[in-house]
């Protein structure tokens, strides 16, 4: 399992919050604590969260509500419940709103662990390996570790980036425009997700221009190309 994946992890009980925050970082997660349900979901629209752990009853928003609210702009980061509340139908409800896993307080950390790291690898291995590692000029990018090794320095990438990156690998040399990207990766076409889609697209070039021959050209107006130069 790579490290230093970004993880939200929403809590308001102070003391669990804190054992979960030392015992996931110890592990190598970079963790991000939140108290509320509004701090949450604030955390995740400005970091580039991986993954997601949220209790239910918190104040101002309860995990449910922010559930919702991630799933409506992103469907493939995993979220998991951790939460007493343990009826069949709580958990029903969970799954519903786009919960990965639900796991009920008490739990042991061995487990927490286990299924965090299980939901992880499902969200970035789709089953194809043999498309999850690509070598170019003196770059390799391993999407499945989402790392970005150019000239010998390595890089861990954000979800996104690895997923950019990797729709751009797989149709190396050819053409992807614009809203085939927008679709396959953001699964919106909307003028703000074509900002958004800007910025990484600029990020990964920054992190490729120590490979001179490797670079993503913009067709105007059409769409773009990872290539090799000659």
């Amino acid at each position: 399992m790579n490290l230093g994946i970004k993880l939200l992890v929403a809590e308001d009980d102070p003391n669990l919050g804190t054992i979960l925050n030392a015992y996931l970082t110890q592990k190598g997660y970079s963790v991000f604590l939140a108290t509320d349900g509004q701090i949450a979901l604030d955390t995740y629209q400005k970091e580039d969260i991986d993954a997601c752990i949220l209790d239910i009853m918190m104040p101002v928003k309860d995990g449910y509500a922010v559930a919702k609210e991630i799933r409506r702009v992103d469907k493939k980061t995993p979220i998991l419940f951790l939460s007493a509340k343990n009826l069949e139908a709580d958990k029903l409800k969970g799954f519903e709103v786009g919960a990965d896993d639900y796991i009920t307080k008490p739990f042991s950390m061995d487990e927490l662990l286990a299924r965090l790291n299980a939901n992880i690898r499902r969200a970035f291995d789709d089953g194809k390996p043999e498309k999850n590692l690509f070598h170019f000029s003196n770059t390799t990018f391993d999407y499945f570790h989402r790392t970005l090794t150019v000239n010998g320095e390595t890089r861990t990438l954000t979800t996104r980036e690895s997923d950019l990156l990797r729709f751009f690998a797989i149709n190396f040399n050819q053409l992807v425009d614009r809203n085939s990207t927008l679709q396959k990766i953001w699964k919106d076409d909307s003028f703000f997700a074509a900002r958004s889609m800007d910025v990484y697209i600029t990020k990964l070039r920054k992190y490729l221009k120590d490979d001179p021959q490797l670079e993503i050209v913009n067709i105007h107006g059409v769409g773009f190309k990872l290539v090799q130069k000659t």
